[in-house]
């Protein structure tokens, strides 16, 4: 089983919207997936989950089947994690949902970080906790892969969530603060893995399942970008040929004095294009633009562009499992 995490530090780059066609274009290709959905705005169990569920499931004041559930015998101090309704989106498409309260729970992480470095073993149970929970409900569910959705930030919540990644994407927009966003990124993930692998040595319980936080990039997808003649257009370019030189030197640690384009480098996975008017339709129908129908409503110039979002979509998704067991 294979952990792909998406996270960048700008929101606003349609990152949860590529978590939820990466997950369902998965499960065309064959494969099982468990999208776990640890942002706290809960906006990917929004995409997965119809109204009626998402009532069900939010209405409650406590026991909901989200990842709260998981963590409260931790978050209480009288257990480990426990276990996490799985929500059945298809038969190859599980959910752990999310939850706005899964915030009051960053700030005991972020203390029991600091404790790790004390060899405290209930410090070590508590900043696994989301990787274990991951670990478990993923066995059951016999997934291929988990897909990871968090919000925008470099929170404890993110911090104990990207060191139980496999593997980072990072969905971009070209433009200024998607570059500044790149910059710190690259410097935070290289600073949460030298720190928790100093952390791991420091383990008194061998027994206790910890996740080893390779958090390996597997490159950019750079998002809604314009077009013209099936080519970027120049003012999108001056801002997206930065993005290979700034994910060289700040994520990969390898700076060159080349400089590279975006249209050719190995790094970017896939520049996505605009889908404005098939989205409305998607929501109303909650499927994923490519598996739109006629009967949705995507017929004519529509429905063209839906074959074109499945090529796409499945290209990216190839590209990035060929990388993953590269």
């Amino acid at each position: 089983m294979k952990t792909i995490v998406f996270f960048n530090n700008k929101g606003g780059d349609g990152k949860t919207t590529l978590v939820y066609h990466f997950t369902y274009m998965l499960s065309e290709l064959g494969y099982k997936c468990l999208a776990v959905d640890l942002d706290p705005q809960a906006n990917l169990s929004s995409m997965f989950l119809s109204d009626s569920e998402l009532e069900r499931i939010y209405s409650q004041d406590t026991d909901r089947e989200t990842l709260i559930s998981g963590i409260k015998p931790l978050d209480r101090g009288i257990g480990d994690i426990s276990s996490v309704k799985v929500q059945n989106i298809t038969t190859n498409i599980g959910l752990l949902a999310g939850d706005l309260d899964l915030s009051l729970f960053e700030d005991k992480l972020s203390s029991n970080w600091s404790k790790c470095i004390d060899g405290d073993e209930a410090a070590f149970r508590i900043v696994s906790s989301f990787s274990r929970i991951i670990d478990k409900e993923a066995a059951a569910f016999n997934a291929d892969y988990c897909v990871i959705d968090v919000g925008p930030n470099f929170g404890a919540l993110n911090r104990a969530t990207l060191i139980a990644a496999d593997f980072v994407i990072v969905p971009m927009a070209a433009d200024l603060f998607s570059l500044q966003g790149l910059r710190n990124l690259g410097r935070r993930l290289n600073i949460w893995k030298d720190e928790w692998r100093d952390r791991v040595l420091r383990n008194k319980a061998p027994e206790l399942q910890l996740p080893h936080g390779q958090i390996l990039p597997l490159g950019y997808v750079v998002m809604q970008h314009g077009i013209k003649e099936s080519r970027p257009v120049q003012s999108y370019l001056r801002w997206a040929n930065r993005i290979p030189n700034v994910f060289n030197e700040y994520v990969l640690g390898i700076p060159t004095n080349e400089i590279l384009k975006v249209e050719n480098d190995h790094n970017c996975l896939a520049l996505l294009k605009h889908y404005h008017s098939l989205i409305p339709m998607a929501m109303e129908v909650r499927k994923p633009i490519f598996l739109l129908k006629p009967s949705d409503g995507a017929i004519g110039a529509h429905y063209q562009a839906v074959l074109r979002a499945y090529t796409d979509i499945k290209l990216l998704t190839e590209k990035i499992l060929e990388r993953a067991h590269s």
